[in-house]
């Protein structure tokens, strides 16, 4: 075999790698066929375990409060601040989801492995919850004149076992759930890549509703034993859609540790921090591919320091990947670094959320919960009130809004991520005052005319962070993942996760804060804002009053950032996308044809 003959041979390797990369392999590891593998059949078991995973962590969620504080005995803040940090934890969790799948084990397989861990977590709640001898003596929270045993010992223990493995389960599965079902689409295909971007949210959003209505409904009349039950039974049958696909799933292989590119970058970037950057970026480092239809991935002028990691150093002619990066790693970090203020400007948002699944439901125990003579409404279940709106709300939003939108803006998504990121977050404050003025006038109904309020006086808040949330939500997780390489889309999806996270955390900071704030400034309230059990003697409307304040002046700093992440300086190459293999095939044979590049 000649040198040419040897030539086209590394070519043709490699553009077998570049397609197993592009396209994915199929369970047995070939690479995958587009008539088989990926497109909307493959992405709907997905979305069915999207549905039901989102139905079983739900219904828990959004009901553990009640639980906490009535069966376990943890004061009312306490358990408001267990929540937070147990959802909190959850979504902390998605890094180290994304991390190992898209390091080590790939989605599939990461999905597949902590489905299971977080399956048996609802089945050890579901024991503590039937098993007296787990739980401390029956007692009445709301009789003050009684005092209550609060959980301790192995009891705690056993529901902070039980709450990790669930939070490690979920955790784990949510950012692989939306990449994985992303990519059965290829990367070129925007419309598609954001239809399924909103039914993701129309199955969370259903998934969502039945938890709060039917299982909420379960919990609250068979008992919680009953209720963790069927959510490890609806968990289960989540796992079953997942696998029935199997065959059909474009798998994206794993490619090793995703913190070492990024790890590299900065240790060139600093060991060449002497060196001058180039005013012509054609001559920093790329890598060597040179076929048809592969061009160089895009250079930035935005944190410039780091493209001294892509400086080669004269009259070397290699060097090591800790002191030569690529273009291409280098734009890695660049985004990393880039969407970090658009991630932060949602965690207030977030911690308005926080204040949904806790206070709100504590509000909502406060008021007259009767729909009839005979039937009550179970206060968690109120949440359900903006899902039901939804589920009618996003297919027209996807069937008449968009196409609209499209025709007026010539974005495929109908608005850019950053649009609608900015849209939920603007209304996510009208959400907050509407609470705080029901709040105040619910408080007031009770002291002075002994008037207990419906509990349908609260919906508007839920109604209106539920639109919000369909707008910020849904752009955020498109947006991470159109930013993010094939090496690190788990990764960059699990950080809109995050954003949940740092936002439930921040609900329990807040809590203590305000407690601790206003306990000691002669405002009359002894215990704070927040720390009495009784909603009547404490000043919730209040701390809404500050989460609406907080909320509104983050809506204008994300205006600030998102400009600057817009209208910063423009790219000067793009990276095509790997489509087929014919196509590179064609690259390679025009390449062969051409002068060997000397060496």
């Amino acid at each position: 075999m000649n040198e040419k003959d040897m030539y086209v041979l590394q070519k043709k390797k490699k553009i077998e790698q570049d397609i197993i990369n592009a396209l994915g392999v199929d369970f047995r590891g070939r690479p995958c066929r587009q008539d088989k593998h990926g497109g909307t059949r493959a992405a709907l078991f997905v979305l069915g375990l999207q549905a039901f995973e989102m139905m079983a962590i739900a219904a828990v969620g959004n009901n553990l409060i009640t639980y906490v504080f009535n069966e376990m005995h943890f004061p009312l803040s306490k358990a408001a601040n267990l929540v937070t940090n147990f959802i909190g934890t959850v979504f902390l969790l998605s890094l180290l989801g994304g991390f190992l799948s898209d390091s080590y084990l790939g989605s599939f397989r990461t999905m597949l492995v902590f489905g299971v861990i977080e399956i048996s977590g609802f089945i050890l709640l579901s024991v503590q919850a039937h098993l007296p001898q787990l739980r401390p003596p029956e007692c009445n929270m709301k009789n003050t004149t009684t005092h209550c045993l609060e959980a301790n010992g192995y009891k705690a223990a056993t529901l902070y076992a039980a709450l990790c493995l669930v939070a490690l389960g979920s955790g784990c599965l949510k950012p692989n759930i939306i990449s994985h079902g992303a990519d059965q689409f290829q990367r070129k295909d925007l419309r598609k890549l954001s239809s399924f971007f909103n039914a993701a949210y129309f199955a969370f959003s259903m998934g969502q509703l039945i938890a709060l209505t039917l299982l909420v409904w379960v919990q609250t009349h068979s008992g919680m034993d009953i209720g963790f039950g069927v959510s490890a039974a609806v968990m289960a049958a989540g796992m079953i859609s997942l696998a029935a696909g199997t065959n059909f799933y474009r798998n994206k292989p794993p490619r090793g540790s995703i913190f070492t590119p990024i790890a590299q970058v900065f240790v060139a970037a600093i060991t060449k921090r002497k060196q001058i950057c180039p005013s012509n970026p054609n001559t920093l480092h790329q890598p060597s591919t040179d076929l048809v239809g592969v061009k160089p991935l895009l250079h930035t002028n935005k944190f410039r320091f780091l493209d001294k990691a892509c400086i080669k150093t004269q009259g070397k002619a290699m060097e090591s990947p800790w002191r030569l990066c690529t273009v291409e790693q280098v734009h890695q970090v660049k985004i990393l670094l880039s969407v970090i203020p658009i991630f932060a400007c949602t965690i207030i948002f977030n911690t308005i959320l926080a204040q949904l699944q806790t206070f709100s439901v504590q509000q909502g125990s406060s008021m007259d919960t009767h729909i009839t003579t005979t039937f009550q409404i179970p206060p968690a279940s109120l949440q359900a009130i903006p899902y039901i709106i939804l589920i009618f709300v996003v297919p027209l939003y996807e069937t008449f809004f968009v196409p609209l939108a499209r025709k007026l803006s010539g974005n495929d998504s109908g608005i850019s991520p950053l649009q609608r990121i900015g849209t939920g977050l603007f209304l996510a404050t009208f959400s907050m005052v509407a609470a705080a003025l029901v709040e105040k006038k619910r408080r007031e109904s009770f002291l002075e005319q002994n008037v207990t309020l419906s509990i349908f006086w609260i919906a508007p808040q839920f109604l209106i962070f539920g639109l919000s949330e369909m707008f910020t939500a849904v752009g955020l997780v498109e947006f991470f993942y159109k930013q993010s390489s094939q090496s690190m889309q788990s990764f960059l999806t699990a950080m809109t996760y995050c954003s949940y996270s740092f936002g439930f955390y921040l609900s329990s900071v807040l809590v203590s804060a305000v407690n601790k704030v206003t306990s000691s400034n002669g405002s009359g309230t002894r215990e704070g804002w927040l720390g009495d059990n009784d909603l009547n003697k404490d000043r919730l409307d209040l701390f809404y009053w500050l989460l609406a304040s907080l909320s509104f002046v983050n809506f204008f700093n994300y205006l600030f950032w998102s400009r600057w992440y817009s209208f910063g300086p423009s790219a000067t190459h793009h990276r095509a996308e790997v489509n087929s293999l014919e196509d590179l095939e064609d690259g390679a044979n025009k390449d062969s044809n051409m002068e060997k590049p000397r060496i």
